[in-house]
């Protein structure tokens, strides 16, 4: 993995603790080395209503990149994909 990537990886880790995220997972084109990524995308638990939007544009304003971060409750078709191919940070 690129070292851009892991500054930006380092830093979405520390933002997300502050948070209490309990479990959070990159999956989406972020994941791959040979791509360009234009967003990433995040999946986590232990943050609730409106809290996972204000972690989104906080990240988003830390890395200048967008980000798409969703709730890995309730389990849906989706999650178990995530959950399956994403790569677990916290």
């Amino acid at each position: 993995m690129m070292l851009n990537k892991r500054k930006k990886l380092n830093k979405i880790i520390f933002l997300a603790k502050q948070y209490n995220v309990s479990r959070l997972i990159l999956f989406g084109s972020f994941l791959n080395d040979d791509i360009e990524a234009n967003d990433i995308d995040l999946a986590c638990d232990g943050i609730h209503d409106w809290r996972i939007y204000e972690l989104a544009a906080r990240i988003e304003d830390e890395l200048n990149i967008s980000i798409d971060l969703i709730p890995l409750s309730p389990p849906n078709r989706f999650t178990k994909y995530i959950l399956k191919k994403g790569k677990v940070l916290i």
